[in-house]
């Protein structure tokens, strides 16, 4: 139990050693296999990290299967080549018109998509997931993702994106505040005004001082993510979370980072994923009263891994 007065931290307790051969075998068996061990890789990364990342001492598992990601890859490709065939079959006949045509339903193709890959990935990833035996859950509803996302995209594409701070603050809170973990719930408090002075102080600071305010913009970021969120639970307590990072923090672990990529000839990427990991996790405290023995199941398992994979093919990152 967490009392009044408690600070409990997450660890990360992998290995770059250890990484670094979960990477090799990846990267051989996909080679070899022509991309189709990708789905089983991608599990067996996904599963490392978890099982690597603590709470409480206790490690987060991930369920999630090769066959249900390789199922959900073979629709991605499918949906993919859907789109993108109106745009090659006007190439391969040189007709501008079926070009031109091609290109708009590919942009709107993949514009519709993108709000189908976040719930589905956050229906997939999150159901998959589990702590103590409790597994995690995500009930947004598509149709309301949706009409954020078409909503604020619109106003992002007039104010010439101006309006993408609160395109991005609306779409975390909608995704996050209807997270779960088992009977708890999480909320995030973040606000778009805030979260566009920020970025609009980060960027002018950044360029004033020829690029070193990176470093504590990123800190900035960081801060503003881990600080509005809030793990709420059925008797009315709560788990603040609060971080810790500084930009001098950042500053070593990039530079640092940067060094190892450089010297090793990227060999010492996973090194460098570890480093990343312990020091995000070791500077997010969570603070609070909440019994998390009270936290009972609660959440169904969604099997289907399509959107999940998806979201890797298009390059949109989910943040679970």
């Amino acid at each position: 139990m967490l009392g009044a007065s408690t600070t409990q931290r997450l660890a990360f307790k992998g290995k770059g050693g250890d990484l670094f051969v979960v990477l090799i075998v990846n990267m051989l068996l996909t080679f070899i296999t022509l991309g189709l061990y990708y789905p089983w890789a991608k599990a067996r990364k996904l599963s490392w990290y978890y099982e690597h990342t603590e709470l409480d001492g206790h490690p987060f598992h991930f369920h999630g299967t090769g066959s249900e990601m390789f199922r959900g890859f073979i629709k991605a490709i499918a949906l993919l080549l859907l789109i993108y065939g109106t745009y090659i079959v006007g190439v391969l006949m040189n007709e501008v018109t079926i070009v031109l045509v091609g290109i708009l339903v590919m942009f709107v193709g993949l514009l519709a998509f993108i709000p189908l890959v976040i719930h589905g990935s956050l229906r997939y990833r999150s159901s998959r997931s589990s702590w103590r035996g409790i597994h995690f859950g995500y009930r947004g509803q598509l149709r309301e993702l949706y009409r954020i996302c078409l909503r604020d995209g619109l106003l992002t594409l007039i104010t010439l994106g101006i309006y993408a701070s609160w395109f991005t603050i609306n779409v975390r809170r909608y995704t996050l505040s209807h997270m779960r973990y088992g009977s708890s719930s999480y909320a995030y408090k973040g606000d778009g005004t805030e979260y566009f002075l920020l970025n609009l102080k980060g960027y002018f600071l950044t360029l004033f001082t020829l690029g070193i305010y990176a470093f504590w913009w990123q800190r900035d970021l960081f801060n503003y993510y881990v600080n509005n969120l809030v793990w709420n639970f059925q008797d009315g307590r709560r788990i603040d979370f609060k971080s810790t990072a500084t930009g001098g923090g950042f500053f070593g672990l990039m530079v640092v980072n940067l060094l190892i990529i450089i010297f090793t000839l990227g060999i010492g990427f996973a090194w460098v994923e570890v480093r990343t990991m312990r020091y995000v996790l070791e500077n997010i405290r969570m603070e609070g009263d909440a019994d998390l023995n009270a936290v009972v199941q609660t959440e169904q398992e969604h099997k289907n891994a399509m959107a999940d994979d998806l979201g890797d093919l298009m390059d949109i990152g989910v943040f679970f």
